[in-house]
C-alpha cells in the first residue's frame, strides 16, 4: 500500500484543518490507517489510528474531542482538525499497518501543520 499526504499548511489557534491521506495499492478493510506527528526536537507520535473500514477510531488523549476521521468513497482518509492549538504544531505523516502485522510499515511524505498564537 502506497500512502499520500496532504492537506497541512497555516492556522491560527482555535481554527480547523483538513489533512487527508489518500491510498493506494492493495488495502483491506483491517488495514489500520494511522496519523503520526513529529514536532522539532521531539520524538514521533501517534495521534489517532483508525480500520481502513472505519472501524475503531483512537485518538492520543491531546487530541480527543478536537481531531475527527472521516473518509469518502475513494481511498482517502481525512483527519478533520478543530480548535488547533499551537503545541499542535509538527509534521504530519500518515502511515498504514496491513493485517498480521506489528508494525506501520509503509508512509507517506509528512506534511507540515503550523499552528500560530
Amino acid at each position: 500500500v502506497q500512502l499520500q499526504a496532504s492537506g497541512g499548511g497555516l492556522a491560527q489557534a482555535g481554527g480547523s484543518l483538513r489533512l487527508s491521506c489518500a491510498l493506494s495499492g492493495r488495502t483491506f478493510g483491517s488495514t489500520r490507517v494511522a496519523w503520526f506527528r513529529q514536532a522539532p526536537g521531539k520524538e514521533r507520535e501517534s495521534v489517532a489510528s483508525i480500520y481502513y473500514n472505519g472501524a475503531g477510531p483512537s485518538y492520543a488523549d491531546s487530541v480527543k474531542g478536537r481531531f475527527t476521521f472521516s473518509r469518502d468513497s475513494a481511498k482517502t482518509i481525512y483527519l478533520q482538525m478543530n480548535s488547533l492549538k499551537p503545541e499542535d504544531t509538527a509534521v504530519y505523516y500518515c502511515a498504514a499497518r496491513q493485517p498480521g502485522r506489528a508494525d506501520y510499515h509503509s508512509w507517506g511524505q509528512g506534511t507540515q501543520v503550523t499552528v500560530s498564537s
